[in-house]
């Protein structure tokens, strides 16, 4: 982890944070999910630059060592979208390759579809391309923690109970099982994990403690903006069709799976209408956090994908 720098880069008045390492001629960019920051990357970084890529992983705005927007309600994926064309200006970067998940997903087809002369290809973990629309998470209950989490004031007030590091340990574990974390009505979503559940095997407390100290600064209000209460957020682009190579790698255990018609969408072919370069991977033993799970194999799969598109 010796070899990975820090800086910031300043855009629209805020400071961003920017891991580094490398210095290879093609970019790698790492675009983390939540609760997850830079740090979420740390094994793909190493990797990748030791194979003789440029690799770089910011925080977004709000998040990890990133300043916060100074109206974090107001808090977009365009400003996402947005910051990230500043850095790629700020560092020079003509063209990159994208790698992203979770809610990073969305942020790295949206930089594709908006300006595809800056992207080589696109790694996905756990999901493709998802159309977004107002009826996206509909047909979630009402106890799952989307739902939950999109209710301005319940997140904040449930998670204001506890320290920033038990809050990502306790999203860490429920993230890390094969189902959809769904609260019951007099429950909220902190209270489905236990004190004394251990921590995933390959998430260890020294990880933790990282993730903790940097949500202790940053606090969780721009993390609940964007992208629980911005998820229909639309951009009017005409032809949502990715035209770059892509490649997606699912654990089949991510609970993100059992979002309803999700499994359908991505076994049919359908995503393929969207993102017709599009290959899929599966790794059985895989969870929301594969790449932090199963580091050696997730960074083979990628190496092999950066090495066919440069």
């Amino acid at each position: 982890m010796d070899q990975i720098q820090h800086n910031f880069i300043n855009v629209q008045g805020l400071n961003l944070h920017v891991a580094e390492t490398g210095t290879g001629p093609n970019t790698v960019v790492f675009l983390h999910g939540f609760p997850e920051i830079w740090y979420s990357w740390r094994h793909q970084m190493v990797a990748v630059a030791k194979a003789g890529f440029r690799a770089i992983a910011p925080d977004y705005r709000g998040y990890g060592l990133s300043d916060p927007p100074p109206q974090p309600e107001k808090a977009s994926y365009k400003d996402v979208i947005a910051d990230l064309l500043a850095i790629f200006d700020a560092l020079g970067l003509s063209k990159v390759f994208l790698i992203a998940k979770d809610f990073g997903i969305r942020s790295a087809y949206l930089f594709a579809l908006l300006h595809p002369e800056r992207v080589s290809g696109i790694i996905t973990l756990g999901m493709p391309l998802i159309p977004t629309g107002p009826s996206r998470f509909k047909s979630l209950p009402k106890g799952c923690y989307i739902s939950r989490w999109q209710e301005p004031g319940r997140a904040e007030a449930d998670f204001g109970r506890l320290d920033a590091k038990t809050v990502v340990r306790n999203i860490y574990i429920l993230f890390s099982r094969s189902d959809v974390p769904i609260a019951a009505e007099n429950q909220e979503i902190m209270d489905l994990v236990d004190a004394s559940t251990p921590l995933p095997p390959w998430f260890t407390e020294e990880d933790l403690a990282t993730y903790g100290a940097l949500y202790e600064k940053s606090g969780f209000q721009t993390a609940l903006k964007v992208p629980y209460r911005s998820v229909d957020e639309n951009f009017n682009i005409a032809e949502p069709i990715v035209k770059v190579p892509a490649l997606c790698i699912i654990g089949d255990k991510d609970f993100a799976l059992k979002f309803p018609g999700r499994e359908e969408y991505i076994r049919s072919g359908k995503v393929k209408d969207f993102v017709p370069d599009l290959e899929i991977l599966h790794l059985p033993e895989g969870t929301h956090f594969v790449q932090e799970q199963f580091p050696e194999q997730v960074n083979q799969l990628f190496l092999a994908f950066l090495n066919k598109h440069v």
